[in-house]
């Protein structure tokens, strides 16, 4: 089986929509994703997945499958150094780095912060509906890893968000979001494509085969929107905050 997991394009957050550059880059990612091989389409409620979808469904003649657990991951925290409420994974790295449980399997829910504002809870809803999702397709949760109970090559695409996309992998992986929300970089429209393998017939494991691919849009010679990062150099006029 094959994952793919798509980031909306350049989002205009105020609307919950996209902006004209998030427009093309979905007109794009429709050339891309449109002819493949695609079993089913999944897609989060929000305004801006939706946007990012309905080119490609609208050019592959299909439909996509709502679900909620696919919104993007944002219970709201009292991030240390902020007097605003923050999303769950926007943590700046002298303080997150600070508790090293962070980066543990199971420990990492354990934070404080993450406690007060039951991160864990809602981390384990998503994973709730992935897994009966997986399970609908043939791959059932038991334990670390999925028994196979009807292999298949079968490719699933999700359009949903940077936030939750790390949650999946991460449970797909065994290890602590917070690494990936803080070490990945999935830019608007770049899809991530995760492959099961099963080295014994009836186990499987997903490993990522792509992280963030954009080739689209490079080969129609347009670099990716920068809704994705912070600045490179402190001071440069990127985003920081």
């Amino acid at each position: 089986m094959k994952l793919l997991l798509i980031r909306h394009g350049d989002p205009d957050y105020e609307h919950d929509d996209l902006t004209e550059v998030g427009r093309h880059e979905a007109a794009l990612l429709a050339e891309r994703i449109a002819p493949m091989p695609i079993r089913e389409y999944y897609v989060s409620p929000l305004g801006r997945a939706k946007a990012t979808a309905a080119p490609t469904l609208a050019k592959a003649g299909r439909t996509a499958v709502e679900c909620d657990w696919l919104r993007e991951f944002s219970p709201l925290i009292a991030r240390p150094d902020s007097d605003r409420p923050r999303i769950a994974w926007d943590w700046l790295p002298q303080d997150w780095l600070a508790d090293r449980r962070f980066l543990l399997p199971e420990e990492w829910r354990e934070n404080e912060i993450f406690r007060a504002a039951h991160v864990g809870e809602e981390y384990d809803r998503v994973i709730a509906g992935f897994d009966a999702l997986l399970a609908g397709h043939g791959y059932v949760r038991d334990g670390l890893y999925y028994r196979a109970e009807r292999p298949s090559e079968d490719t699933l695409a999700f359009f949903c968000h940077f936030g939750v996309s790390c949650v999946l992998m991460s449970h797909l992986m065994n290890c602590s979001p917070m690494p990936l929300w803080h070490g990945l970089v999935m830019a608007p429209t770049s899809v991530t494509l995760i492959r099961t393998e099963e080295r014994r017939p009836g186990i499987a494991i997903f490993r990522a085969a792509q992280v963030g691919d954009v080739s689209h849009l490079y080969a129609a010679h347009t670099e990716p929107s920068f809704a994705a990062r912070f600045c490179e150099v402190c001071g440069n006029g990127d985003r920081e905050d």
